[in-house]
């Protein structure tokens, strides 16, 4: 990988769906090479996938909240079977296995409080070894694309 595929990522990282003309033009090469190195990254399994960004809100999932979780016991039956399971819920974006206090952090999205409530009650709890979750309603995000109004 050089240079100029590491500059076709970066435009593609944040402009997934520009033209392969726009894309050439912005990395400096003619659109035939351009197009053959794209396809050589996706092959590769560099470039894994193109996907749409949605805004949470406007499919009614308003509230964010990571949720660290500990499992009970850490055999290797009790981590495979948490893991199907909380792959299963479509209100889990998120799944990281991670080191320090908790086991697991998911990022989840809801519509509200009281659905979260619902959802760590009747479906988060009880997946297979869960101990314990500790949840944090996220009050704001911000993004390298968050324009904060600051200079």
């Amino acid at each position: 990988m050089d240079e100029v595929d590491r500059s076709i990522l970066t435009v593609l990282e944040t402009h997934g769906r520009i033209s392969n003309n726009e894309l050439a033009a912005r990395v400096g090469l003619s659109p035939s090479p351009c197009l053959r190195r794209v396809r050589q990254l996706e092959e590769a399994g560099v470039i894994r996938g193109y996907r749409a960004v949605i805004d949470p809100a406007a499919i009614g999932r308003s509230l964010r909240v990571f949720a660290g979780v500990r499992l009970m016991r850490h055999i290797r039956a009790d981590v495979v079977a948490f893991e199907r399971g909380v792959t299963r819920l479509p209100e889990v974006v998120a799944c990281h296995h991670i080191t320090g206090n908790f086991d697991y952090l998911l990022q989840v999205e809801v519509a509200d409080l009281p659905a979260y409530e619902e959802f760590h009650a009747n479906q988060l709890a009880t997946l297979p070894g869960v101990a314990t979750v500790t949840s944090y309603v996220t009050m704001k995000t911000l993004t390298a694309d968050t324009d904060t109004g600051t200079p």
